[in-house]
């Protein structure tokens, strides 16, 4: 799917989800895991990748095979180093409101991975 980069564009994600979860007959564990994790992948591509920017979209694909399904995020912006984020778990960063996307994306993923200099997100969940 392919959505604006503007945050009214969670909506369809979730809807997206939702489709995904009904076709597959999810337990309610793998369907929480796989909508709270891509939602902050697609709300990070969304505020820091493309900056709100509508003529740029966000891309966002699914693929179900050998009982895994993956779900990768796309923006355009011009990327990051995953390892540069703070852990929101360190004393410093703990009553911060922001900054813990990526580390739930890491603790609902079975798997994560960043491409494409962190414009591309794959994120892998065993079903």
């Amino acid at each position: 799917m392919i959505i604006k980069s503007i945050p009214e564009s969670l909506r369809l994600v979730e809807k997206f989800i939702d489709e995904i979860s009904e076709e597959l007959n999810l337990s309610d564990e793998v369907y929480g895991n796989i909508l709270i994790a891509t939602l902050e992948a697609a709300n990070n591509a969304i505020i820091h990748g493309n900056k709100e920017r509508e003529d740029l979209n966000v891309e966002i694909f699914m693929e179900e095979e050998d009982k895994r399904i993956t779900m990768t995020i796309k923006d355009f912006g011009s990327g990051f180093n995953p390892d540069d984020i703070p852990d929101p778990t360190a004393p410093e960063n703990i009553e911060k409101t922001n900054g813990r996307g990526v580390f739930l994306m890491s603790r609902l993923s079975d798997n994560i991975e960043f491409h494409e200099n962190g414009t591309l997100v794959k994120l892998s969940f065993n079903i």
